[in-house]
């Protein structure tokens, strides 16, 4: 017994033995384990760079052939799509390379990912939803980065567009995600063309055919105009009458354009509508104005006194309270 203690003594201690396994371990990782992790992520981050400079030559090559800026806009798109998901699938594939390498089996954890799947699937199918929604709307061309929209109930500039969800900034800069899952009906404002429509309220005294080839001629002087011609599509439309409303007579004009390039010829339209009006002394329409019509009463017959006009303001007060109808 008293042997045995004394070689147990003299033998190297636990912790020596435990280092000296650390030390191999380490060894062991730096000349045959860390090597296997560089190569690896190398080529992680070459597939990175060939897809990234892929994607900025396809863009260069889009900008040179392009006809349309719409064709423009969805190669843009298209390649934001790709470049963000082909990163995701390198990086996860990466992942799974290094950790055998590390040591972890992945045969069990694979086994228990099947079954958690499907658990993960039913909990997450509005991504799946996000992602197969986005698919379709690339696939279909329905909008691209830069275009005006209004999907799910919000309107603005898509700023970035992936597979799960769209970027929409509004006209005050707020900046809505919207999950591609949620988005059932676009309207694209510029798709193709554009259409302004400007309703002009005229007072009912102005004879409407005089106004009309004023109308007429003022959209012409504007279509005609250098600063504004090369943003309309073909002349613009006056298409009459459109309302009566009271004492308003409201004409509707229509300008054609490039999409989303109305606005500047649409105010412009506007502005010199308001001064030839006022050139040609034709009042605007305004619902409030009241109109003293006693000039197309019949004359009164010879001898006859018309009837006194009723000063409002001279009516006595009543001196009934009328709620509860005695004198005041």
């Amino acid at each position: 017994m008293l042997n045995a203690l004394i070689g147990l003594r003299a033998g190297p201690g636990f912790f020596e033995v435990l280092g000296d396994k650390y030390v191999t371990d380490f060894q062991d990782f730096l000349h045959e384990k860390l090597p296997k992790i560089i190569a690896v992520a190398l080529i992680a981050w070459l597939l990175l760079w060939l897809l990234r400079l892929i994607s900025h030559h396809i863009l260069r090559i889009a900008e040179r052939q392009s006809s349309t800026p719409a064709h423009l806009a969805q190669v843009r798109t298209l390649a934001a799509v790709i470049r963000n998901t082909g990163v995701g699938i390198i990086i996860f594939l990466a992942i799974l390379e290094i950790l055998p390498i590390l040591g972890l089996n992945l045969g069990p954890l694979l086994t228990s990912a099947g079954v958690a799947g499907v658990a993960i699937g039913l909990a997450a199918q509005n991504i799946v939803k996000d992602c197969f929604n986005g698919f379709l709307i690339l696939i279909e061309d329905q909008y691209n980065v830069g275009d005006s929209v209004r999907v799910a109930g919000v309107a603005g500039t898509v700023e970035a567009m992936t597979l799960r969800r769209t970027q929409v900034r509004d006209s005050d800069g707020t900046l809505y995600v919207v999950p591609n899952s949620q988005i059932t009906t676009v309207a694209n404002l510029t798709r193709d063309f554009s259409v302004a429509n400007i309703h002009v309220a005229v007072d009912f005294s102005a004879h409407p055919d005089q106004v009309m080839d004023l109308l007429t001629d003022v959209a012409a002087s504007v279509r005609n105009d250098p600063k504004y011609s090369d943003v309309f599509l073909g002349d613009p439309v006056l298409l009459g009458v459109d309302q009566l409303k009271g004492s308003q007579v409201i004409y509707l004009l229509q300008l054609k354009t490039k999409a989303n390039q109305q606005w500047a010829a649409m105010r412009e339209t506007q502005r010199r509508i308001r001064i030839a009006l006022e050139e040609h002394h034709m009042l605007p329409g305004d619902p409030l104005r009241v109109y003293n019509r006693s000039h197309l009463a019949p004359a009164a017959a010879d001898g006859e006194e018309s009837a006194a006009k009723v000063d409002p303001t001279a009516i006595p007060a009543n001196e009934v309270n009328p709620f509860s109808g005695e004198g005041m």
